[in-house]
């Protein structure tokens, strides 16, 4: 069973078994899930705004524009950073 080690800054190297089971490379992404008292791997692959324009509500609407969306969104979140609101 691969084991990884934590540094003092919370940082760890995937072992090697683990990225070669995921195809992981250099610069890849990950996502962590924590499930209980344990945390799942996941590969992250592609990007939310890779999708962009392929998700429709109606027939009648428009598809979403992601790029607008994460834009709103950076916005609401400075806004309550500089505000010292909880997000």
């Amino acid at each position: 069973m691969p084991v990884a080690v934590l540094t003092s800054k919370g940082q760890m190297t995937i072992p090697k078994e683990v990225r070669k089971a995921l195809n992981l490379k250099p610069s890849d992404k990950v996502i962590i899930t924590v499930e209980g008292r344990e945390a799942v791997i996941k590969p992250l692959r592609g990007n939310i705004l890779d999708i962009g324009g392929s998700i429709k509500i109606s027939e009648k609407e428009k598809p979403v524009d992601f790029h607008r969306v994460r834009e709103e969104v950076k916005k609401r979140v400075a806004k309550k950073t500089a505000t010292g609101s909880k997000i």
